[in-house]
C-alpha cells in the first residue's frame, strides 16, 4: 500500500492520533490524492482518495477483546497492550458536505476490494484501481454519495501495492497441526505448492489422495512430497488412478501461529475511530459519517457473519459499529479465522473436506439449539444481549444453495423451516454463479460439463443497498425476503429438486452437504451432518424462488447456480463457484427433434419485438417491487433490444 515509498520520503502526510473513543492510537494519512482523472458525479461531484495506516493498541483483559484467540498470548507494548496495524483506504466526496452520511465500508476479499464490481460494474483490474474515470465504473456509489472505506484485516497476507492487509502479531515458536488441501486441475507432476504456514519440521510432511472428500484417503505408489522452502513443497503425484480433479492433502506440524482474530478487531475500531474521533488525525473528521454499513463478498461476507456472532458489532464504548449489514455470496458459512494456525482463506468447496471451521454451528441468525453439538446459539446471540444488532440483508447467489450450505441460514438443525428475524432479510440472485464480472458472456472451459453461466448480480444488489440505506436512515422496510423455504415448497430434497428430462442438463442431485466434526481428531473425524437443501427448479431447470433477473424472467437459456466437473476432472462432482447456460431451441421442430421439454424461443416469443416487450414488461414489475431501479430497467431493455440481455453471445 505504497508504504515503502511514503516512508522513504518521509511520511510528511503522516497524523498522530489521540487515543480517543476507539483504541486507534495513531493514524497515519500517507496520501490523499485527486482520482478518476476528476471525474465528477452528479450532485455530489468528485472524490478524493485517503491512503492511511491504523495502529491500534487492544486490552486482552477487556470482555470484547478477550475473544480474540491467543490475544493472551501475544507480544505486549510497555503499557500491556497488544498492536496490530493495518491498512485503510477511503474514497470520500472531495466536498464533504455533498455526501450522503453513510460510510459505505467493503470489507476486502483476500486483500481486494470487490464492491466496485458488483455496485458500480467496474472490471475486477478497476476495482483496484483510481487512475482512469473508467475505474469508477457505472459511479452508481459516488452518485449516491457514499464515503467509501477498506480497512485491512487479513494478516496471512502482505500489505502491497492494490493489496489491503493487517500487520499482527506472530507467535515465534508456537507449533501445532496444519493440513492443507489442493485441487490441480491438471495433470502435470511434479506440481508447486504454497502452505499456510511455516513447516516446522519437515520430517512432519505428509500426503494423501482421494477421488473427493468422501472417499478414503490413500498413499499410491508414486505419490510423494518434499519441502522447497520455508513453506513450499512440491508434490510428485501418481502416475495412474486419480485424475485432475483428485483432491490432495498435506498434513504438517507448522510454525509460527498469528493473532489473526485481531482482524476483526482492527475493523471494529477503525470504523468506530472514523465515525466518532473530531481530532485532525481522522480524515473524515470535517463530516462525521451519520451511520455505516458493512459490506462483504464470499470471504468477506462470512467475515462479517462471524464479526457478528463474535461481538464485534459494539464498540468499546458500548456502540453500534454497523447500523448495516450486508454478507454476500456467504451462504450459511462463518471463518477459520478466530483460532489458533487459522485459515481465512480456506473455504470449503465441493469436492473439498467440510470439516473446516468455515463451516460450524451456528448457521442461523436467531440462536437455535443443536442437537449434535449440544450448544445453543446464533449470529446475533451476543448482539442481542446487548443491543447492538444491525440490521441485515444476507444475499447469496444461486451457487451458494448447492454449494455453501445456505439452506441452513433458514431450516433449524433437523431441517424444518425457519422464518427470519425481522430484523434480518434474505435475497437469493436467482441463476447466477458465485461471481462474475458485469462483461462476462457464456463461455466453455476443459474442467467444467457445461456452458459457464456469466449472470452478474449487480442490477439487483444495486436496488438492495437503496434499501438497506433507506431502512437504516428513514426507518422504511425492504422488499421482503426472496429465497427458498421449506414451507413454501421452493426449498427441497436435492433429488426432488431439478427436472432430470431436459437435453443438455444432466442433473444428478449433487450438493455440498454440512458436517458436523470433532475438532479434537486430526484430520477432523466426522460424526454426523446436518440436513441442506436446494432450490426447487421449473419445467425449464431454473429455480422458482429468489430474484430473477431480467434475463430470467424473459428467458432464452437454462441459468443454473450449479456446473458439474466432466470427465478427467472429478466427475461425479460440482464446479466450484460456477453456474451453467443450456440455451433453448430456436424453433418448435428443433426442440422436438431433441425431445426439449422447454418451450423453444420461437413458441416464446413470436418475434424480436416480443422479447423486448417481455423484458420491459419483467423489468417494470421487478421496478414495482423495489427489487430494480429505474435505470437499471432501462440498461436491460436496451440490451435486450440489441440481443445482449441473455449474455448468450
Amino acid at each position: 500500500m505504497l508504504r515503502s515509498l511514503l516512508q522513504a520520503a518521509g511520511c510528511s502526510l503522516c497524523v498522530m492520533a489521540a487515543a480517543a473513543q476507539a483504541e486507534v492510537v495513531r493514524f497515519e494519512v500517507l496520501e490523499s490524492v485527486p482520482v478518476f482523472e476528476g471525474r465528477s458525479f452528479g450532485a455530489v461531484g468528485p472524490y478524493v482518495r485517503v491512503t492511511g495506516r491504523a495502529t491500534i493498541a487492544l486490552d486482552p483483559a477487556d470482555r470484547r477483546n478477550a475473544v480474540i484467540a491467543d490475544i493472551d498470548k501475544a507480544p505486549r507494548n510497555a503499557a500491556g497492550k497488544v498492536e496490530a496495524t493495518t491498512d485503510v483506504v477511503l474514497l470520500r466526496p472531495a466536498d464533504p458536505a455533498r455526501g450522503n452520511g453513510t460510510l459505505f465500508v467493503d470489507v476486502p476479499n483476500r486483500g481486494r476490494k470487490r464492491a466496485p464490481q458488483l455496485f458500480d460494474d467496474a472490471s475486477d483490474a478497476g476495482s483496484n484501481a483510481i487512475d482512469k474515470a473508467a475505474d469508477a465504473g457505472l459511479g452508481f456509489m459516488h452518485g449516491q454519495g457514499y464515503t467509501i472505506a477498506w480497512v485491512g484485516w487479513q494478516a496471512d497476507i502482505p500489505s502491497q501495492p492494490r493489496q489491503i492487509a493487517l500487520a499482527a502479531p506472530v507467535l515465534q515458536g508456537v507449533t501445532g497441526a496444519v493440513r492443507d488441501e489442493f485441487i490441480f486441475d491438471h495433470m502435470r507432476s511434479p506440481a508447486q505448492q504454497t502452505l499456510s504456514y511455516p513447516v516446522a519440521d519437515p520430517g512432519s510432511l505428509a500426503v494423501t489422495v482421494r477421488a473427493r472428500w468422501d472417499a478414503p484417503r490413500e498413499k499410491p505408489a508414486g505419490l510423494a512430497i518434499r519441502a522447497t522452502g520455508a513453506q513450499t513443497v512440491e508434490i510428485t503425484r501418481p502416475a495412474t488412478g486419480f485424475d485432475a480433479g483428485a483432491l490432495y492433502e498435506v498434513t504438517y506440524t507448522g510454525r509460527d501461529a498469528i493473532v489473526l482474530g485481531l482482524g476483526f478487531a482492527a475493523t471494529r475500531d477503525v470504523v468506530a475511530f472514523l465515525r466518532k474521533d473530531t481530532s485532525a488525525a481522522n480524515p473524515l473528521a470535517a463530516r462525521l459519517p451519520q451511520r455505516a454499513i458493512g459490506f462483504g463478498v464470499s470471504q468477506s461476507g462470512r467475515f462479517l457473519r462471524d464479526f457478528l456472532h463474535l461481538g464485534f458489532n459494539e464498540d468499546l464504548q458500548g456502540a453500534k459499529v454497523f447500523d448495516g449489514l450486508m454478507p454476500h455470496i456467504a451462504g450459511a458459512r462463518r471463518m477459520a479465522t478466530n483460532v489458533r494456525f487459522g485459515n481465512p482463506g480456506r473455504n470449503a468447496r465441493h469436492p473439498q473436506d467440510p470439516s473446516w471451521q468455515a463451516d460450524t454451528f451456528p448457521f442461523t441468525y436467531e440462536p437455535l439449539a443443536d442437537p449434535l453439538s449440544g450448544k445453543r446459539d446464533g449470529i446475533l446471540q451476543r448482539c442481542r444481549a446487548n443491543n447492538t444488532c444491525p440490521r441485515i440483508i444476507h444475499t447469496d447467489s444461486e451457487h451458494e444453495w448447492w454449494a455453501s450450505r445456505a439452506s441452513l441460514v433458514v431450516t433449524d438443525a433437523a431441517g424444518n423451516h425457519l422464518d427470519l428475524p425481522a430484523d434480518v432479510r434474505a435475497y437469493m440472485i436467482t441463476g447466477t454463479p458465485h461471481f462474475t464480472e458485469a462483461t462476462d458472456k457464456v463461455r466453455r472451459a476443459p474442467t467444467m460439463a457445461l456452458p459457464v453461466n456469466p449472470m452478474h448480480a449487480g442490477a439487483p444488489m444495486r436496488a438492495l443497498l437503496v434499501a438497506m440505506q433507506g431502512w437504516i436512515t428513514t426507518g422504511t422496510e425492504p422488499p421482503a425476503s426472496r429465497v427458498p423455504m421449506r414451507a413454501h415448497g421452493t426449498l427441497v430434497a436435492a433429488a426432488d429438486a431439478v427436472p432430470t428430462n431436459i437435453p443438455g442438463l444432466p442433473y444428478a442431485a449433487i450438493y455440498t452437504g454440512a458436517a458436523f466434526t470433532d475438532p479434537n481428531v486430526f484430520p477432523a473425524k466426522v460424526l454426523g451432518s446436518y440436513p441442506v437443501f436446494v432450490p426447487r427448479a421449473d419445467a425449464d431447470g431454473m429455480a422458482i424462488a429468489g430474484i430473477r433477473l431480467p434475463a430470467l424472467a424473459a428467458p432464452r437459456a437454462t441459468y443454473t447456480g450449479w456446473n458439474p466437473r466432466p470427465e478427467g476432472y472429478g466427475a461425479g462432482t460440482l464446479f466450484a463457484l460456477q453456474g451453467a447456460v443450456v440455451p433453448f431451441a430456436t424453433t418448435r421442430a428443433e426442440r422436438e427433434a431433441a425431445r426439449d421439454p422447454r418451450p423453444s424461443l420461437a413458441e416464446r416469443y413470436p418475434d424480436d419485438a416480443a422479447y423486448v416487450a417481455a423484458v420491459r414488461a419483467a423489468t417494470a414489475q421487478m421496478v414495482a417491487e423495489r427489487l430494480l431501479l429505474p435505470e437499471d430497467a432501462q440498461r436491460a431493455v436496451e440490451a435486450a433490444a440489441r440481443d445482449g440481455l441473455s449474455k448468450l453471445r
